[in-house]
């Protein structure tokens, strides 16, 4: 079996073949081209010339920087020592023409391979002299290069602590600044605890504590027992008191006793409403807003607290002398215990105060720690780049160069030009490689094309997209002696319907066993109409009651392979054709058990029409009158006609066709029915691919 990579290249050949007799022209023009002008062109002797600079070794050096920079010398490259203004030295020197471009390409500055501590200067030109001064120059140039490299190191080592020193010292000063500051403000704290004074003064305040707690307890214990004698609260002993001790209240207190006493004695004698009895009553009710009012002057606050009744006015102000000095003993005990109640809360406050600064002590000494720890670290490295700035300056003037001549420059060798090609052997070289060229180039057009060539490109390209693969179809011969063949396979003895019957079978075994099978295709001349026709003869053959639809209604009709007649009833509307269902399905004279229903195309309105009810019902009534339904459809790169009549239809067949079909609109057309749900895409064929029909199973005409 023929590799799949053989026939597209067959095929390729077959489509590109004049580039290999264009690539055999161009190769014995470019053979004459090469021997006119170039092989005839007179060669001259090119001179290869050596020189050999070898590596000092690092003199001793007070500096370890200088080392370090010696010994980067030890490693230098071309593209390191050969820079444009030691090739525009070379170049103005006296004898040399060279430019330095031309030099550069020239030279070649590489290691010795026998002993690493030598460097080759290789200069190769076609003029001995003049190659003798430019790699002599060369040498010269690249030693000074070398100490020049060194020297330069050195001032950038230097410049770059020049730039970084103020910042450092200013930095130290910040350092400084920052330490000093922190001492002026915590230096009376930390002086404090170095000579003890925060403790003695926290323990002093608890024993002051200590003592007002004792005074305290004491004044309670008095305050409960003069309680206990007045029966009186601190705050009642203070208002009775008072009220006893005001001599207004006392002449307002005896004024209303006498009142009172009068009203007592006519009251037996007279009504309440007499008007002695009257006055008195007012007497008496002007004497207790009279008592009332002085009793809220004497007790104060303001109007604020409750207001004070007569009754208990009187009542609170009727202590004797000796009752009113205990009473005065227990509101000035009252006032003493306030006062050291006060004086507790302030030693609680200022022990608290004393033990938060006494526990940031710690804090305080570790932050005076870090930041003189700062400075040091800083005048540290201060120091350091001091050191090191001294050591740069000790090493830039130690420097000196890292190479130095080991040999002169000298012809090393001398290449003599090759002799000329013969003509008659330069020209088949040229067109032998010409037709290599072109069959190369028609290689590569063959594999770049996106048009797939053979059934395995198809084949595989179906598998790597998961379709199911329905049926392999023979390109059909045109005509054949023997048989009478022809593209529709109408006799019944013909080898190719094999193949159809096959691919019928297929469509039997999937899902849901479809009735209505709608073909479509890519694009234009893949094969669909073909495979309809012929896929609705071999299932006619087998004995079921066939309809083969033409739904190509932008196309003619194909009828006339069938030898079917001009159906008359086609000059017409085409619902009204489509509508009468009896006269549009039509029996295939040479078929058994097909029948047909031609295209009305090519139509303007095609999609209008194939949308109808009428169409729709001819599709219903075909389902219940037939076993099998064949339906022709436009290609789908063309319009959506077959998009619009797969709903009536149980499943769609996409037709693909060797050198016809293209990957993209082919993977465009799979993603387009695949992932939509609405479409049954049940897989599809390859048609076209040639067998001989020497290869084909014969069937015996019947005699």
């Amino acid at each position: 079996m023929t590799s799949p990579i053989v026939k597209r290249y067959l095929i390729a050949l077959n489509k590109y073949w004049f580039l290999i007799p264009v690539g055999i022209l161009v190769g014995v023009a470019g053979g004459f081209v090469y021997d006119l002008f170039w092989q005839s062109t007179p060669k001259q002797i090119e001179y290869t010339i050596t020189g050999v600079l070898r590596y000092n070794r690092p003199p001793v050096s007070f500096s370890n920087t200088g080392t370090i920079i010696q010994e980067r010398g030890q490693k230098l490259t071309q593209e390191e020592l050969l820079v444009p203004n030691v090739l525009e030295s070379v170049a103005a020197r006296d004898g040399v023409k060279t430019r330095p471009k031309d030099i550069l390409k020239a030279t070649n500055v590489r290691p010795d391979k026998k002993d690493n501590s030598k460097l080759m200067v290789i200069y190769k030109t076609t003029d001995e002299s003049e190659g003798l001064i430019i790699t002599t120059a060369l040498m010269e140039e690249m030693v000074e290069r070398s100490r020049s490299i060194n020297t330069t190191l050195w001032r950038l080592v230097i410049d770059e602590i020049n730039k970084r020193l103020p910042a450092v010292l200013a930095e130290i000063r910040a350092a400084e600044q920052e330490l000093e500051q922190f001492i002026r403000r915590e230096q009376t704290a930390l002086l404090a605890i170095e000579a003890g004074q925060l403790p003695g003064s926290i323990l002093s305040s608890q024993e002051q504590q200590r003592q007002i707690k004792l005074q305290l307890e004491g004044i309670s214990a008095q305050m409960q027992s003069l309680s206990e004698q007045l029966g009186l609260t601190p705050e009642q002993a203070y208002v009775s008191a008072a009220l006893s001790a005001d001599p207004i209240i006392a002449d307002l207190r005896a004024r209303l006793y006498q009142i009172e006493t009068q009203m007592q004695l006519y009251s037996q004698d007279l009504r309440p409403d007499h008007p002695t009895m009257v006055q008195l009553q007012r007497e008496l009710e002007s004497s207790e807003l009279l008592l009332e009012q002085r009793a809220a002057e004497v007790i104060g606050g303001d109007g604020q607290g409750s207001p004070l009744v007569s009754s208990m006015i009187r009542q609170d102000s009727n202590l004797d002398p000796a009752r009113q000095q205990l009473a005065q003993n227990l509101v000035n005990l009252q006032t003493q215990r306030e006062s050291l109640q006060r004086q507790l809360q302030v030693a609680l406050e200022r022990e608290q105060e004393l033990r938060q600064r006494y526990e940031t002590i710690p804090n305080k000494r570790l932050e005076e720690g870090r930041l003189q720890q700062q400075l040091a670290l800083k005048k540290a490295i201060y120091n350091a780049m001091q050191a090191k700035l001294i050591d740069a300056q000790a090493g830039e003037a130690e420097t000196v160069s890292s190479l130095a001549p080991a040999e002169l420059a000298r012809v090393t060798g001398k290449a003599e030009p090759n002799a000329p090609l013969p003509i008659w052997l330069l020209l088949p070289a040229g067109g032998a490689a010409g037709a290599v060229l072109g069959g190369a180039l028609i290689f590569l057009l063959g594999s770049l094309g996106t048009i797939l060539q053979t059934m395995e490109d198809i084949r595989d390209f179906l598998r790597e997209r998961e379709v199911e693969l329905l049926g392999v179809l023979p390109f059909v011969d045109l005509y054949d002696p023997d048989i009478g063949e022809q593209p529709i396979v109408v006799a019944a003895h013909s080898p190719y319907l094999e193949f159809y019957e096959r691919f019928r079978s297929n469509l039997r075994q999937a899902e849901g066993k479809p009735k209505i099978i709608l073909l479509t295709s890519t694009v234009r001349n893949e094969g669909k109409t073909v495979s309809a026709y012929n896929l609705a003869i071999a299932s006619a053959r087998a004995g079921k009651r066939t309809l083969l639809i033409e739904a190509d209604l932008r196309s003619p009709s194909f009828a006339k392979a069938l030898k079917l007649d001009e159906d008359l009833s086609r000059s017409g509307e085409p619902l009204l054709y489509y509508s009468q269902i009896s006269e549009c399905i039509r029996m295939v004279p040479d078929v058994e058990n097909l029948y047909f229903v031609r295209s009305f195309g090519p139509c303007s309105h095609a999609a209008a029409l194939i949308e109808s009810a009428e169409i729709r019902q001819l599709l219903e009534d075909a389902r219940g009158r037939f076993d099998f339904v064949v339906i022709d459809s436009s290609a789908l790169s063309l319009c959506n006609d077959a998009l619009l009549l797969e709903p009536y239809t149980d499943g769609i067949v996409l037709v693909t066709r060797p050198r016809y079909t293209g990957s993209s609109v082919l993977a465009e057309s799979i993603d387009l029915l695949a992932d939509d749900e609405e479409f049954r895409f049940l897989g599809a064929i390859i048609n076209g691919e040639y067998m001989p029909l020497h290869s084909l199973p014969r069937i015996q005409a019947p005699a």
